[in-house]
């Protein structure tokens, strides 16, 4: 079963989201702790999980591996529901290895672009391949064709990292995702507002209840 995240750090959505039933997890990065108003990474990541109880990613800052596994030894200390973002750059590639060895080394390899780096991301012990579908198709690419790709490799090699669809725009990018084999999908909570959303569906309950009305009304 694909797992579905909300991809803010804003609590209120997040609480909106998780009284669904239907939120397994919450992706963050420092952008969107600045949208949600906080510069305090830990507080508001245990504000998350606390609504949560699932899996929490947040991101590091440095650029260079001994800053990243610095900064992935606090962050991974917080909750055992949290996992580090490192970036899929050859830095980050060090620091995932040597993360990965840790009895709590739960990453989230963020910045993926092509099957290629995420092969590389699980090979160096990622627990998540976070592809950003939508920035591939900004840039005129054809962001799905990599989670396709992305879920072969995995398969082929029998890889224990999660294919995870990000920087998702729309709901078409949520259906075809289901489609690819993604195992986790991230989105902002209003994508996932427009997931359940059908004026068909409004239609057909507004119709129910006038039927009803008029039934309750008969003598």
């Amino acid at each position: 079963m694909a797992e579905i995240f909300v991809d803010t750090a804003k609590i209120e959505d997040i609480q909106e989201a998780a009284s669904w039933g239907i939120l397994d997890g919450v992706t963050t990065n420092p952008s969107l702790m600045f949208k949600a108003g906080t510069a305090n990474r830990k507080e508001q990541t245990l504000k998350i999980v606390e609504i949560v109880q699932g899996s929490v990613s947040a991101e590091v800052i440095s650029t260079d591996a001994a800053g990243m596994v610095e900064e992935a030894r606090e962050i991974l200390s917080w909750s055992e529901h949290v996992y580090v973002k490192i970036p899929t750059i050859p830095e980050g590639l060090k620091a995932m290895r040597e993360i990965s060895q840790w009895p709590n080394g739960r990453i989230n390899a963020t910045l993926i672009f092509s099957a290629n780096q995420a092969f590389l991301a699980a090979k160096a012990g990622a627990s998540y391949a976070s592809i950003f579908i939508g920035r591939l198709d900004d840039a005129g690419l054809d962001g799905m064709q990599v989670v396709r790709e992305t879920r072969q490799v995995f398969d082929n090699y029998g890889m224990d990292c999660k294919v995870l669809a990000a920087s998702i725009r729309h709901t078409a990018h949520v259906t075809e995702s289901l489609l690819a084999g993604a195992d986790i999908l991230t989105m902002p909570f209003a994508v996932l507002k427009k997931m359940i959303y059908s004026p068909f569906t409004d239609a057909g309950l507004q119709k129910f209840l006038d039927d009803w009305k008029k039934i309750a009304k008969a003598p």
